[in-house]
């Protein structure tokens, strides 16, 4: 299994129901806010944290530990900013690739029924920028679909974003807090007070005629 020691990453016992954080970010040595996400994500017990670019920079995944790690999480947290209102390359790759049929999601597919997903996303543009009046011609929660369904395709919980707008110009003083309230999430989960509100997510069944058997597929190609 792909583990990157050292620095990059931290292992967790066996059997530990911990958090899975995907930090994703191109040019995370030169970002402002995700940096400092990743490195306190790093200070808390229990989170296996897992910078993709610098596992996968060839975007070479390996499947079968990334599934290993996801499965033996409660958690798994996608941070990364927001990038043409989307998530980034690998990230994406991650999710095309991790999350497959028969594992994820469809017949078989309940690795991760009863699981939590958790956004935490910054935005170059201010929250202001989200607006119908404004050059995003869309408030924010308009881009959160893609991720809500995942979510519900694999029956997890979607829970309330944590998102830090405006990251590029946010002072130090908000970063400082964004990072405290990111923490303390990481460290008090599931004891938030909005999760039992939330009702689990019962998995979308999916017909078998939707995912044709791959003979099936190779025999129509032909």
């Amino acid at each position: 299994m792909r583990y990157v020691t050292g620095m990059e990453d931290k292992a967790t016992p066996a059997g530990t129901k911990l958090t899975y954080l995907l930090a994703a970010h191109p040019n995370l040595r030169d970002s402002k806010v995700n940096h400092r996400l990743l490195a306190a994500a790093r200070t808390v017990s229990g989170v296996d944290s897992h910078d993709l670019y610098a596992s996968y920079p060839d975007f070479d995944i390996d499947v079968p530990a990334e599934q290993a790690r996801a499965a033996s999480a409660q958690l798994i947290v996608l941070m990364h900013p927001v990038q043409w209102y989307s998530m980034p390359a690998l990230l994406k790759l991650w999710l095309d690739e991790v999350l497959t049929y028969g594992w994820a999601y469809g017949p078989g597919g309940g690795a991760l029924q009863g699981k939590d997903l958790w956004l935490v996303a910054t935005t170059g543009g201010p929250e202001s920028s989200y607006h119908p009046k404004t050059y995003n011609r869309y408030f924010f929660d308009a881009f959160l679909p893609p991720y809500e369904q995942t979510a519900a395709l694999c029956g997890m919980r979607f829970l309330p974003p944590l998102l830090l707008h405006g990251a590029r110009r946010a002072a130090e003083a908000e970063i400082a807090a964004h990072v405290e309230v990111f923490t303390n999430r990481l460290t008090t989960y599931p004891l938030w007070p909005e999760v039992d509100e939330l009702e689990q997510c019962p998995a979308c069944e999916v017909p078998a005629t939707d995912r044709p058997a791959a003979q099936m597929l190779a025999k129509d190609i032909l």
